[in-house]
């Protein structure tokens, strides 16, 4: 098993490299008639696309997206979208230095180690260029859970969290950390460009929410909704924990704090708050789905660190290339669309068991 794609009944496969000729995905399970087109696709890939400010990697990618099938006269027709995204802008000679040797904290062992080899032109398949192709499918599972509102924040870079009194969804577009705090976001600049003008990196935590997802969706046991975004989240390249809600929070507080209470409203039951973060026994609630995930720092830095060659000689290191001071910033595009294309996948699983 090649374990190259995810979901059940909404399903998508990447393929391509970082200095690849091109990379794309295949969806498969999109219902027929819904409206898309590459500019829909593209608005979200621009989100995401590298080079855009000084604290993301300066390598220059438009990431135009074509459509190759499964779109016809503009709707789905129900048979596999087929969408790519050319590379243009690869610079391989910058890994040529370490063609034997294996970089710290990057996949280059771990790789050698399975398949016997390994392309190490900017990561090959285990770059984070590949979630390029992870956006343009979420653009389409967004067309399937059209009306659920799926969108996400950087809350933490290194020690600095933002304030959540002041939270302001409006302000997530308006800098370039996807930062929903004005203020932290300022001190985020300056903060990192210290980290990116001495060769390092620094790591962070995203949160991505779902509003308007109905109760029901998600299975018990091995189908849990907040298991599968559990298990997106975690195939994101970089990621090293998940948490649902409060998530570890909810270890230090006690069952009174962490109950969720409920009431009757107008309109039906309503929690008075929403510390499991719109998922009960692994089925939503009707709440906004909360989770967050945290990125590991990136470990191509300019510091040389102790390593192996392919040979068992024992080496320093000093990544070259163009590289991200924060990986974590151009995540938050991709937690959206890995939480769409979960929530695309119950939806229509929720929908083929109970009608």
């Amino acid at each position: 098993m090649s374990h190259n794609s995810f979901g059940h009944l909404f399903r998508f496969t990447t393929w391509g490299e970082s200095h690849g000729p091109a990379l794309g995905a295949v969806v498969d399970g999109c219902p027929p008639g819904l409206e898309i087109n590459e500019s829909w696709v593209q608005s979200f890939l621009d989100k995401r696309k590298p080079g855009q400010s000084k604290f993301t990697t300066q390598r220059r990618e438009p990431d135009a997206v074509k459509i190759l099938s499964g779109v016809f006269e503009g709707k789905t027709t129900g048979t596999p979208i087929s969408m790519m995204i050319e590379n243009t802008d690869q610079r391989s000679k910058d890994y040529s230095d370490i063609a034997k040797r294996y970089r710290p904290g990057h996949a280059d062992f771990t790789y050698d180690a399975k398949y016997g080899i390994r392309d190490y032109r900017g990561g090959g398949r285990s770059s984070a260029r590949e979630t390029a192709a992870r956006v343009a499918a979420g653009a389409v599972a967004r067309k399937v859970i059209d009306g659920v509102n799926v969108r996400a924040a950087l809350v933490q870079i290194g020690p600095h969290r933002v304030d959540r009194d002041r939270w302001d969804w409006d302000a997530v577009n308006d800098n370039p950390f996807f930062c929903p705090d004005p203020v932290m976001a300022k001190r985020w600049e300056d903060y990192l460009n210290g980290i990116r003008r001495a060769g390092s990196s620094v790591g962070a935590v995203i949160e991505v929410v779902a509003e308007n997802v109905p109760e029901g969706w998600g299975a018990p046991i091995y189908g849990k909704l907040d298991q599968d975004i559990a298990s997106a989240f975690m195939s994101i390249n970089a990621v090293k924990g998940v948490e649902i809600g409060n998530g570890f929070e909810a270890a230090a507080i006690t069952g009174e704090e962490n109950a969720d209470e409920i009431r009757m409203g107008a309109d039906g039951p309503e929690f008075l708050s929403n510390k499991a973060g719109g998922v009960l026994g692994g089925i939503s609630s009707g709440q906004p789905v909360v989770a967050r995930f945290a990125v590991k720092p990136t470990s191509s830095i300019l510091t040389p660190r102790r390593s192996i060659t392919s040979d068992g000689e024992e080496v320093d290191v000093m990544t070259k290339g163009r590289h991200d001071p924060c990986v974590g910033i151009r995540a938050v595009p991709i937690g959206e669309a890995m939480m769409a294309c979960v929530l695309a996948d119950h939806m229509l699983r929720h929908r083929g068991q109970v009608g």
